[in-house]
């Protein structure tokens, strides 16, 4: 399923200044990236749902139109609704489709919605977990992206990406919610990997969970996310120190043409939307479900002296105008 740097999936800064800018904005000294790779989440490909396959397929098929050569993919969680039969769709579909050989993934939430099913496969929230455990969920993304663990790390052409991941559901404690639990043995772990790579010139590290820090990037104000990661005061403190971080999430599925799609304090925060069905604030201080068409993602390009971070909507393969972000790098 994979080579040993990574999950290769089936087909086989200097100091980021304390300020983000409009596109456009940031002197073009560089012609060609060093780095490219797009991030995409919340694909929920679900082998019963032939809509959720399409939309999967379409944002490759457009993601391949627009560069055939991406050094890398991101999958950024809520890959499948986390049973076997999902994740053979989901192979099948990648097997069929164009995308970069790296391919790597973080696990999110609906990765253990399996707990929710009964032996029928139907939703049987009276009966959770429906005898599924944590580690069987757990089990079955591993075996899907070939890692030993929900958090690691790789290095493309020379830029660190560090994956993070929840190694606990409902079952171990309810209070968990939907959010990320992170052990003190991974936020360790996070510490002394950041540790490392930020000797290293300050160039950009890249960071993905599929839960987002509360109170930052869109859909992170609603009540159903205020507080996606159990651990969030630790990992925010962690992540702080080093400016060179650039945190990508998903989860809330919120559009990017959302103000706070891009959040700037003491390290740059992104939100990724959501190929299979974005959200969107409904005025009021809560939030609705925007067209059934609508599927969005993100391009990365990382050049010498800045980060190129562009929202696509893979529905009407287009660039999102108000999803067009440059994060200069100091050197």
């Amino acid at each position: 399923m994979k080579n040993k740097a990574g999950l290769t999936l089936l087909l086989s800064a200097s100091l980021l200044v304390l300020s983000t800018v409009p596109a456009g904005a940031v002197q073009e000294r560089a012609d060609k990236p060093v780095l490219t790779f797009p991030v995409i989440s919340d694909v929920h490909v679900d082998a019963a749902k032939k809509d959720s396959q399409r939309k999967f397929t379409e944002a490759l098929e457009d993601l391949n139109r627009v560069n055939p050569n991406a050094d890398a993919l991101v999958i950024n969680g809520d890959l499948t609704g986390g049973s076997a039969r999902d994740y053979t769709r989901l192979k099948e579909l990648m097997m069929s489709t164009p995308h970069p050989q790296k391919t790597f993934a973080t696990i999110g939430n609906h990765e253990f919605y399996s707990a929710w099913l009964n032996a029928k496969g139907n939703w049987s929230p009276n009966s959770f977990p429906n005898k599924e455990t944590e580690a069987a969920s757990i089990g079955r993304f591993l075996s899907f992206t070939g890692e030993k663990k929900v958090y690691y790390e790789e290095e493309i052409k020379g830029y660190p990406f560090i994956f993070l991941g929840s190694e606990q559901y409902r079952q171990t404690n309810p209070d968990n919610m939907e959010d990320a639990y992170l052990s003190k043995e991974q936020l360790n772990w996070l510490e002394q990997s950041l540790a490392r790579h930020g000797q290293e010139s300050g160039k950009p590290i890249f960071v993905f969970l599929h839960q987002p820090l509360p109170g930052t990037v869109a859909g992170t104000s609603v009540a159903s996310n205020k507080r996606p990661i159990v651990q969030h005061e630790e990992l925010r403190s962690i992540l702080s120190k080093y400016p060179q971080v650039i945190f990508f999430s998903g989860h809330t599925h919120w559009d990017l043409r959302q103000p706070n799609t891009l959040v700037r304090d003491k390290f740059t925060m992104v939100n990724s939307s959501s190929v299979e069905r974005p959200w969107t604030s409904d005025g009021q201080g809560g939030e609705k479900l925007k067209d059934a068409k609508e599927s969005e993602g993100l391009y990365v390009e990382v050049y010498e002296d800045r980060v190129s971070i562009q929202g696509r909507d893979f529905y009407a393969k287009k660039w999102i105008p108000e999803a067009q972000f440059k994060v200069p790098v100091r050197k």
